[in-house]
């Protein structure tokens, strides 16, 4: 960040076009794109553990923890690209900038998916390196275009009135690129800027979600661009000789106020968000016991190794191993179970469901589900006491465990809950089109699953109506927000089952805590997340993480998680609407810039 703070005082005027030679302004421009991806989840330093709960004010500013975001770092970084881009010799070169800036920043940031390609997909190392940045430049061109609309719409000069308004531009601009980015070819938004300020702007989130967060940050950011060109260029003012100099002082004394405006608010955020009323209310309590296998992914697949291990640690745990209060729930991550259903039959299933039958408490767990004729899912199933009786039954009477979760006119309902998956990985979990031959280049198993439909019915158990999530599912609060059109049935407590194991011990981790934890502040829900190798936690309706199993280790998280009822305004508008509001914004803001009379505003 020291580096960004020398760099941006020249900003205003060395990185003009005759002061800077091109390559510097496209390394530049790349520095800032990496930089903005460290912003989004500190990847140096030890990790505290007391971090979340305890950080406040200035702190979440000038104090990285490892894991943690950096809010004013997202800030200067892309306020250096608002600069570049505004004193690009033309709207190519602005394109050009804008394209480098959002292929380093998006390499930086899902790097990560080097290690599932090559350490456990097999595929060469050159080959998964090019098959990152390939993705990284092409989401890019997103961003490349509506910053090249900017650099044609926005307005001269480096008056105040010219400032604000071209920050509302920049930040239509980039929500645009931020939401096409998250919803065409299935969408893949990982690493959106509101993810950098899920502290200094939590307040937003419960209003306008992580997109309106997105916008709002890039709007700050434009805003310390213009005031970094309104304190270099304080020329502006064409007063009389005798006063020229003084004035100047004086404008370059607001600029300075203008900038350090931005980091003050951010670092209020926190204290603003305690002191807002609540949007929800409580809903009763219920007892969980979230299950951590660290299972390592290389194993997990090998009949020989991870498989028995997995069957063993998590049919015990699930069982009961671990005492769990009578009511509570037993959480495992996704496929904790590495094996169809059927494959494991009545001698794995049986003595599991008479522990819950037994033990009083229910089970939530994940697992490949379907067969070669009707196509797989990555799902999930739920099963209560109640339940695990009727299926006992059912076993008993000589039918195949794949089809508990079937329908039975005469129980009245299946005896197990099922959740298929709706937002599949490309690549990981479905083939696009035209690229199987890239599928086939990888040991993954399982890589074409069918999709599972949106807005399925929650889990109700304990008093509670339990909204599972697979994976990166928690990426889309949109598509989560489809159960909350109606009060009343809408979820009181979202789990997320992940392994991402996939991903080794890397930032991919606590960028996805980070993610979650957006969730619950959008939609004023706990979010209760069961892994693999972490991160399990239970975060709270205020996006707190309240209890914590160590990473990269093996073990079992006691906790009890509060219920919520009542909606958000985001939840309220996202439910019905998706994004739309947000779009719509966005496109009218970029009207507004379009007619706007294009001569100078001083």
């Amino acid at each position: 960040m020291a580096t960004l703070a020398r760099l941006l005082p020249q900003a205003g005027h060395a990185l003009s076009r005759q002061a800077r030679p091109a390559w510097v302004q496209w390394l530049l421009a790349a520095v800032a794109g990496g930089s903005q991806a460290l912003a989004l989840a500190w990847p140096w330093g030890v990790a505290d553990a007391d971090w979340l709960s305890s950080h406040q004010g200035w702190a979440v500013l000038w104090r990285p923890e490892a894991g943690q975001p950096w809010p004013l770092l997202q800030v200067l970084a892309m306020a250096l690209l608002v600069c570049l881009v505004r004193a690009a010799p033309s709207i190519r070169a602005a394109g050009l900038l804008a394209w480098l800036f959002a292929t380093a920043w998006l390499s930086a940031t899902f790097w990560w998916l080097f290690v599932s390609m090559h350490t456990y997909g097999g595929l060469s190392a050159p080959l998964a390196a090019a098959a990152v940045v390939a993705l990284a430049a092409a989401l890019a061109l997103y961003y490349s275009l509506v910053l090249m609309l900017f650099k044609a719409l926005s307005l001269n000069g480096y008056g105040f009135v010219a400032i604000f308004l071209n920050a509302l531009l920049w930040a239509a601009c980039w929500t645009l690129a931020e939401l096409a980015r998250g919803a065409l070819f299935t969408g893949f938004p990982w690493g959106s800027v509101g993810y950098a300020h899920v502290d200094s702007l939590s307040w937003l989130a419960p209003w306008v979600g992580v997109y309106g967060m997105g916008a709002v940050a890039a709007g700050a950011a434009a805003v310390v661009a213009g005031g970094v060109g309104l304190a270099g260029r304080g020329q502006w003012c064409s007063m009389g000789a005798g006063r020229r100099a003084p004035l100047r002082r004086w404008v370059r004394v607001a600029a300075g106020a203008l900038v350090l405006a931005v980091p003050l608010a951010l670092a209020l955020g926190p204290q603003w968000r305690a002191s807002l009323p609540e949007l929800t209310r409580p809903h009763g309590d219920l007892p969980l016991l979230l299950l951590q296998g660290n299972i390592s992914q290389d194993r997990k697949f090998e009949s020989e190794s991870g498989v028995p291990e997995a069957l063993d640690w998590y049919g015990r745990h699930l069982g009961g191993a671990v005492p769990v209060p009578s009511g509570g729930l037993v959480v495992a991550p996704e496929t904790a179970l590495p094996m169809l259903p059927q494959q494991l039959g009545g001698q794995f299933w049986q003595p599991l469901l008479q522990e819950v039958a037994d033990q009083g408490h229910a089970v939530l767990l994940g697992l490949p589900l379907g067969n070669p004729h009707e196509g797989y899912a990555n799902g999930a199933w739920a099963i209560t006491p109640r339940q695990a009786w009727l299926a006992q039954a059912r076993l008993g009477q000589g039918e195949s465990p794949q089809q508990l979760d079937k329908p039975d006119l005469e129980a009245q309902g299946s005896p197990v809950y099922r959740y298929d998956k709706h937002h599949l990985v490309p690549f990981g979990e479905f083939v696009p089109p035209l690229f199987r031959w890239f599928v086939d280049l990888m040991a993954i198993p399982l890589g074409d699953f069918n999709r599972g439909k949106l807005g399925q019915a929650p889990f109700e158990w304990g008093g509670q109506r339990i909204a599972p999530n697979i994976c990166y599912e928690d990426l889309f609060g949109e598509e989560l927000a489809r159960g909350f059109v109606h009060a009343g049935s809408a979820p009181t407590v979202l789990v997320n089952l992940s392994n991402l194991a996939w991903f080794g011990n890397t930032v991919a981790l606590d960028q996805h805590l980070h993610i979650s934890r957006l969730r619950a502040l959008e939609l004023g829900r706990p979010m209760v997340r069961a892994t693999n190798t972490g991160a399990t936690v239970v975060i709270d309706h205020t996006g707190r993480v309240t209890h914590a199993q160590p990473r990269m280790t093996r073990g079992t998280l006691a906790a009890t998680v509060q219920g919520r009822s009542g909606l958000t305004p985001y939840a309220h508008w996202a439910a019905r609407w998706g994004h739309g509001p947000v779009f719509w914004s966005a496109v009218l803001l970029l009207l507004w810039g379009a007619v706007w009379p294009r001569r100078p505003l001083k």
